[in-house]
């Protein structure tokens, strides 16, 4: 079961439904609690930088406190990798922790105090999910984020070219696919979070589902 479990959690569909609900995350974030990009935490480093300089402590602290809740979500999805679960994979046990959190994000109302509550529990669940799924048919990639991905599609861009090895490109097309999804799902995002306000998070729930779903015993395919 560990075996197929884990061939399921870097099959392809399962990298581009969590990129859907990364892409999602962004958009939702920004659009309805502060214009925040909670996936990536190198913005925040920066900002701690900037504020630091700027003598800003007050500031300084609203940006560490993503980047500590990013670090604990990793070594939670650390934690859950070493547990044993009778029915599910530990991987699917994460989705199901992150499904828990973005309910209780859509209930949290858009002010100023309450949307840092929101971006620091989005930050954590994002975190677990980077931990936990980091790798499409044996290559590396990210959900959260896109710099990774269009680095190593680019190379083997750059590869298919100069070696004359156009079987690459294949690869070069999944990891297109990829940022493509992350980009339908800020896409979608933008526009569901203009009706639905801080309710939108909810229909990122719709591909993650679909993740749990792929990664069970039910659904038999190849990589």
């Amino acid at each position: 079961m560990d075996n197929k479990n884990n061939q399921k959690s870097e099959s392809f569909i399962l990298a581009a439904l969590l990129a859907v609900v990364g892409g999602f995350l962004d958009a939702y974030t920004f659009c309805c609690r502060d214009k925040v990009f909670a996936n990536a935490q190198t913005g925040n480093i920066v900002r701690v930088g900037i504020t630091l300089a700027n003598g800003e402590y007050y500031k300084t602290l609203r940006y560490s406190i993503p980047i500590l809740a990013f670090s604990i979500g990793v070594l939670l999805a650390m934690y859950m990798r070493n547990k044993n679960y009778s029915k599910f994979h530990w991987r699917q046990v994460v989705l199901f922790f992150e499904a828990m959190i973005i309910v209780i994000v859509s209930f949290i109302p858009m002010n100023n105090v309450l949307n840092i509550v929101s971006n620091i529990l989005i930050s954590f669940l994002c975190a677990m999910q980077a931990e936990s799924f980091r790798k499409v048919l044996g290559k590396p990639f990210s959900s959260t984020m896109c710099t990774g991905n269009l680095r190593s599609g680019t190379e083997y861009l750059y590869n298919a070219i100069v070696n004359k090895n156009y079987k690459l490109l294949k690869n070069m097309m999944q990891y297109l696919l990829i940022i493509i999804s992350f980009i339908s799902g800020a896409f979608s995002g933008v526009l569901i979070t203009n009706i639905l306000l801080e309710k939108a998070i909810l229909i990122s729930l719709i591909p993650l589902f679909i993740s749990i779903y792929v990664m069970s015993d039910k659904i038999n395919y190849g990589i």
